[in-house]
């Protein structure tokens, strides 16, 4: 993933969930982009991920948070001013996936859990950044991570079906809100990518996902992260409260 510009030189930006898969990658692309980054995640990878890119001279700083909670997210955003000035990128991609079930199976317990993370999570760092944004005056860009089910049904996925189709419309809302702020604020829609989840799953699993997608294969962690990195960057200078699908097809059948 190499640039001749660097999209995102001097700028400050916090990726949740970004230890692992398609935060991970944005961390990285972002951070060879020029951007001084927070990694915020539960996982200790995010602390050995902050490691590497700093011993590659790039600018990264792991952080230990729950995107559910509002003195986890606020402490984050603190402690990043605090490091490194300000705040102008937030890209809240942190998210949490249960098994397929059928609704009836469902407990308010697992319903709760995926709420609180993958949607309150959203709504936490939407608003705790737009509260520093709009203290810094300078306005700023925040990236939702969403998914294709948060535009089509699937059977099994009752709880994430409802919580990225929240993020979806959360994005519309807080876009068209803050414009005026100078605050961007879109959302990333990935179709399904190759994971080492969807990687152990049946060859016949895996079959029927690719064949999902008209591009006639799953996405890649990277090709996902160059769509965030769009719309954190000033090329999406005209774009707000759009959710930007980067899916091979698949909602558009």
């Amino acid at each position: 993933m190499e640039y001749i510009d660097m999209k995102l030189k001097d700028k400050v930006a916090i990726v949740t969930g970004g230890a692992s898969g398609i935060g991970e990658a944005t961390v990285r692309l972002f951070a060879s982009q020029g951007a001084s980054v927070v990694i915020a995640d539960r996982s200790a990878l995010g602390e050995k991920l902050a490691r590497e890119l700093s011993e590659s001279s790039l600018a990264a700083h792991y952080s230990e948070v729950d995107v559910s909670r509002e003195d986890d997210t606020r402490r984050l955003i603190d402690d990043t001013v605090s490091r490194f000035g300000r705040l102008d990128i937030m890209v809240a991609n942190a998210g949490i996936a249960h098994p397929s079930a059928p609704v009836e199976d469902v407990s308010v317990e697992q319903w709760q859990q995926m709420i609180d993370v993958n949607l309150t999570g959203v709504f936490l760092s939407n608003k705790l950044a737009i509260v520093q944004m709009k203290k810094q005056g300078t306005g700023g860009a925040i990236v939702n991570m969403a998914s294709i089910l948060g535009h089509v049904g699937m059977p099994g996925a009752a709880s994430y079906n409802a919580a990225k189709g929240g993020v979806v419309n959360l994005t519309r809302s807080l876009g068209v809100s803050h414009a005026q702020d100078g605050i961007r604020v879109n959302a990333v829609c990935p179709g399904f990518v190759a994971t080492p989840l969807i990687e152990r799953a049946t060859e016949e699993a895996r079959a029927r996902l690719v064949a999902a997608h008209p591009i006639g294969r799953l996405g890649h962690a990277d090709e996902v992260a160059k769509a965030v990195l769009f719309l954190a960057s000033d090329d999406a200078s005209f774009i707000v409260g759009t959710s930007l699908m980067v899916d091979g097809g698949y909602c558009a059948q």
